[in-house]
């Protein structure tokens, strides 16, 4: 209101000299701002008495592009507001207030971006045409927090005929019906023998080492390897991302493969700080933390610290700089696989998220392309 008052004082000054001087010029426009800014300040306050701005709860986690529903309701004051502005931290733009104003906004909202968002109150503005009069309205609801998930995306496979073009025909096309049900997947070996045990009260006698009984004299029987260490492993690397946008990539990309792989029987996924894995079943009961746990990656300095035991599973390693370690391969019986925003010179066998997935060599470098020489 200082604008007000202060045009206001301006007119007295004006009809005092008038007064003064006895300069009957003067009384018009003096009288003038008086009114003008008395007027303004009253309509102004009438406008904002009993206004409200109110901002519908919305869900606390979205995933990235989708709308995130944004529903503003106005409650006007005494007066219908004069001019001013509707203002809240998810509208691109301001919504101009005035007579004929809306008193309800629905706007589908869509974040391009991973993390976590600050949702503070909007704010309503009410001022008269000249903005003599200003009056600031907060919003009532609460400061809130929402997460922005990272997306989803299919894994699609690579043909060998669009193997150049990085074009696929669907996930279970050509060379990529190998890759991803068989290798990649994991899901042809559950479990393997890991050597012999004394033998158990209960234990079938399919279970039975009769071999080793005959030999020793003493009941056996076989050790199988865990289900967990069989599925694939999923380890994301955000060691120094060239860029935050790699670094989305490569989150889209773990999230796309955790998701696929846990449907096809279930996988594992190391993320960075992690000394185990969370383990992910098919029924993806765990997947709503991990995928929340995902969207608050950050670049680290340290890549994940990959259990030096062997793992029968494959070992899908997702770098945003498209660099896997040198013992990766010796470290997974199913083989490993890089997973990176970076086309590099292996063969790509999928594509997800807008990274490429290659298999491994013995020497932890991608397959080269078909017609090229491995590089050392």
């Amino acid at each position: 209101m200082s604008r007000a008052a202060g045009a206001a004082a301006l007119g007295a000054v004006l009809i005092a000299a008038a007064a003064t001087f006895d300069t009957a010029s003067l009384y018009l426009p003096g009288v003038a701002l008086v009114v003008i800014a008395l007027g303004s300040a009253l309509w102004v306050s009438l406008a904002a008495a009993g206004a409200a701005l109110t901002r519908a709860p919305g869900p606390h986690t979205i995933e990235e592009e989708q709308p995130y529903p944004l529903r503003l309701e106005l409650r006007a004051g005494i007066l219908p507001p004069p001019g001013g502005e509707l203002a809240d931290p998810l509208l691109g733009e301001p919504i101009a207030l005035g007579f004929g104003s809306p008193r309800r906004v629905r706007v589908d909202v869509r974040f391009t971006r991973r993390g976590r968002r600050v949702l503070e109150p909007g704010a309503l503005m009410i001022r008269d045409p000249l903005r003599l009069a200003v009056r600031e309205i907060r919003g009532q609801a609460p400061m809130d927090e929402l997460l922005v998930l990272p997306r989803v995306d299919p894994v699609v496979a690579v043909t060998p005929a669009a193997g150049a073009s990085g074009a696929g025909a669907g996930p279970d096309a050509g060379v990529g019906r190998a890759a991803l049900r068989g290798r990649l997947d994991g899901s042809a070996a559950e479990l393997d023998l890991d050597g012999l045990r004394p033998y158990r009260e209960g234990t079938p006698a399919s279970r039975i080492h009769w071999p080793a009984v005959a030999r020793s004299g003493e009941m056996l029987e076989r050790r199988l390897t865990a289900d967990s260490d069989s599925a694939p492993l999923v380890v994301l690397d955000a060691c120094h991302p060239p860029s935050e946008e790699a670094l989305d990539m490569a989150v889209r990309a773990a999230a796309s493969l955790c998701v696929h792989l846990a449907r096809r029987g279930g996988c594992a996924l190391l993320l960075p700080g992690d000394r185990r894995p969370t383990t992910l079943a098919s029924d993806l009961a765990a997947w709503p933390a991990a995928h929340a746990r995902l969207a608050l990656v950050g670049a680290v300095g340290s890549k994940p610290p990959l259990a030096r035991a062997r793992r029968a599973g494959a070992v899908i390693w997702v770098s945003a700089t498209g660099e896997a370690p040198r013992h990766l391969v010796r470290a997974a019986a199913g083989g490993g696989w890089l997973v990176s925003p970076s086309a590099g010179a292996g063969r790509a066998e999928f594509t997800v998220a807008g990274c490429t997935g290659a298999r491994l060599g013995r020497s932890g470098r991608a397959a080269p392309k078909p017609g090229l020489a491995a590089t050392a």
